[in-house]
């Protein structure tokens, strides 16, 4: 009884770490496997047949179709800007001191802590007041005001978890400063850099609220799915749902073990003397 205690004790915590995994999982794995699922009605979501048409015809529909391209357009253009300006706003304030640098690190909060009404609400009155017309370059800078703080708080992340003795042997070794940040500083950030893009493109691509307010006439893929909603959600959702999971599991997993690789050859390149293969 004893042994059994001691064991309980020791994997409590992993225990309660895989609950709480499964539970985040749970609905994931409901969408894929009514990915495979032919519905008895439009509006049943119950598993009724298994079935492979929803994969081979994801456009069936193609108003969603339509929707889901625009959403990738939006998301990538968003992901893009967002990712440049965020990765630069970073560096600035993790490696310089300025002047307003403790005020502008609590302005960065502020779009993640504003909520998505407001948010949207007052992006639509600076539109309407501007005379700027709702559509598809709305969508885009309401997506890259929000995005910019979250790719900032992760790449922060990672500039201040970096060991800077890496890069202080690297110039002692008479690297310039463009090979320390070619060889050394850029391919251990780029997995925060790739990190930070996963989430402006996931923020960017499921957002409603916002880009309801800002959309005008144009239709993205949460905005076709709201509208389906009332009369019958196609499965081909589903299908694109897990699509979207699996290729962004798979960008994880391929950027991680880039992480690793690259901070091994950070140290060997910080072992080699500059000018030396």
């Amino acid at each position: 009884m004893s042994r059994l205690k001691r064991w309980l004790a020791d994997r409590w915590v992993m225990g309660v770490a895989l609950l709480v995994l499964g539970y985040l999982t749970l609905p994931i794995m409901v969408v894929a496997g009514l990915s495979f699922n032919r519905p008895s009605s439009r509006l049943s979501y119950d598993f009724n047949e298994f079935t492979l048409d929803n994969w081979k015809q994801p456009c069936a529909t193609s108003d969603m179709c339509d929707a889901v391209v625009r959403s990738m357009q939006i998301g990538l253009i968003a992901t893009v800007v967002s990712t440049l300006l965020g990765t630069l706003m970073a560096f600035a304030l993790v490696r310089h001191s300025f002047r307003g640098r403790s005020g502008l690190n609590g302005l960065i909060f502020l779009p993640m802590a504003t909520p998505e009404l407001v948010m949207g609400t007052s992006l639509l009155a600076l539109f309407v007041a501007a005379g700027v017309p709702q559509g598809f370059w709305t969508i885009v800078i309401a997506h890259v005001m929000f995005c910019v703080s979250f790719v900032v708080v992760t790449v922060k992340a990672r500039l201040s978890g970096m060991d800077r003795r890496l890069e202080e042997a690297a110039m002692d070794l008479y690297a310039s400063e463009w090979q320390t940040f070619r060889r050394i500083t850029l391919p251990l950030v780029l997995p925060g850099i790739v990190a930070a893009a996963l989430l402006a493109f996931s923020l960017s691509f499921d957002d409603f609220i916002i880009t309801n307010f800002n959309a005008g006439t144009t239709v993205t893929f949460p905005m076709y799915v709201w509208g389906a909603s009332q009369r019958g959600i196609p499965p081909q959702v589903n299908v694109i749902g897990t699509a979207m999971f699996v290729i962004a599991l798979l960008l994880v997993g391929a950027t991680s073990l880039r992480g690793r690789r690259a901070r091994r050859a950070a140290l060997a390149v910080v072992a080699t003397p500059a000018g030396k293969p």
